[in-house]
């Protein structure tokens, strides 16, 4: 177990020190010198770089942080010290860092205690710090959580690294969910049908998954117990029972359904299993996406002739067309933060990701990638968002930030197609 204690002098909880959602936002140049052996134990010698990179590595998917190499670094490592009273906050300004990491560590066998210290170079303070004990093999877990603080203190969030992205990994005939962690660790294989899964969505709380699958013949909807990984089907209606988002208070789950005869969007009650029809139209509407507060949701139809982004009122009230360029939009998935909605549309003969407000201004294409850009998920945060791309002819799990720029791969494999991503919930509480 990780056990955390925080250091005093200073804290930045009560300023927000980088404005990552401005329009002129720039990535912010950070220094991290290699970690001190405090005990000057050549057995712990290696952690030195080691514990430097898997926290810079942390920071730099964030896409806030511009790493300094340390090449370019000027303090005399051999006399410096990690408080703000051994530092020389001149040489830091001089190579252009406006923020610091120094780091030491101690340790006996399998554990270790590692202090983190944060500073403001500019004011030659120390913004916030953490001391850690856990064992070697924690040491990534570690990182994790001082980034998060690094995060938090200078932004007022804690980041993703708590969280996980479901996918749907294709192989022949068969597919299953798959999940991954924020930096691309932890891949793991969650599901065994040995037939077609598709559609995943976590619950808000993140212990369940819905999906669709032909387990029975028919895609029907299932719950997954993420702990257990029990199976539970709850929609076997004949033809469709396609998995949709969880509401924003848990209580209930959208669907898209074609036992009256052709596809119209639902609403479940998740403790009463009671399902209400929410679309009543001739054309097929699919794909719904709850508003953050509940109160609206936008779906696909073609009932205007060609696939478009609509919106309504929670209970089916007041449709009103959001979309009207391009000839073909779909997959819409709403901010949970704001109220910016991203879809899917086509853009050259392929698709791209969009995104709009929710009152039809400020259009925006984000992605412009070979192959095209499918299944958009937003990240709890709304500062990311996660996609499937095409390019180079298989399909792997993408991330960029929510202007379209620092775009990275999540996850590729040469035998699977990765297609569906679902974006979870914080997974262990709101703070590192």
């Amino acid at each position: 177990m990780i056990l955390a204690l925080l250091l005093s002098g200073g804290s930045a909880f009560g300023k927000v020190y980088i404005d990552i959602d401005s329009p002129a936002f720039q990535q912010f140049p950070i220094a991290i010198p290699d970690f001190k052996n405090l005990d000057h134990d050549e057995k712990l010698s290696g952690l030195s770089g080691e514990l430097t990179e898997s926290l810079s590595s942390k920071l730099r998917i964030t896409g806030y942080f511009r790493i300094i190499d340390k090449k370019a670094h000027l303090e005399d490592q051999r006399t410096a010290g990690i408080t703000a009273e051994t530092t020389d906050f001149s040489d830091w300004s001089a190579i252009g860092a406006e923020f610091l990491v120094k780091g030491g560590y101690t340790g006996t066998g399998e554990n270790v205690s590692i202090e983190y210290r944060l500073f403001d170079v500019v004011e030659g303070k120390l913004i916030t710090g953490k001391k850690y004990w856990g064992t070697r093999k924690e040491l990534e877990d570690i990182s994790i959580k001082f980034a998060g603080e690094i995060l938090l203190a200078l932004t007022g969030e804690p980041g993703v690294f708590d969280t996980k992205v479901a996918f749907i990994g294709k192989k022949g005939k068969n597919s299953d969910i798959y999940t991954v962690n924020f930096d691309g660790s932890g891949i793991e294989k969650v599901t065994d049908n040995k037939t077609i899964t598709v559609l995943p969505h976590w619950s808000t709380d993140g212990a369940t998954i819905s999906f669709t699958s032909y387990i029975h013949g028919n895609p029907d909807l299932y719950l997954l117990d993420m702990t257990t990984k029990k199976k539970k089907r709850i929609s076997h209606y004949k033809g469709l029972n396609l998995s949709g988002p969880w509401s924003p208070d848990g209580t209930k789950l959208l669907l898209t359904l074609s036992k009256d005869g052709n596809e119209e969007v639902y609403v479940m009650d998740h403790s009463a299993m009671k399902i209400t029809r929410l679309t009543h139209d001739p054309a097929i509407d699919v794909s719904p996406s709850w508003s953050p507060d509940g109160s609206k949701i936008a779906f696909v139809s073609n009932r205007s002739g060609r696939p478009q982004i609509f919106i309504m009122n929670a209970d089916g009230s007041k449709v009103r067309r959001l979309t009207f360029a391009g000839n073909y939009n779909t997959s819409p998935s709403w901010c949970p933060t704001g109220k910016r909605i991203i879809y899917e549309g086509t853009s050259n003969g392929g698709f791209q990701l969009f995104s709009i407000d929710e009152d039809g201004s400020n259009l925006m294409q984000l992605t412009f990638e070979n192959g095209g850009c499918e299944y958009p998920t937003w990240s709890p945060d709304g500062r990311y968002i996660a996609f499937s791309s095409g390019a180079g002819g298989k399909s792997r799990i993408c991330i960029i930030n929510s202007n379209g720029l620092n775009f990275r791969v999540l996850y590729e494999n040469s035998e699977l197609d990765a297609v569906y991503p679902s974006w979870s919930p914080r997974l262990t509480g709101s703070a590192p």
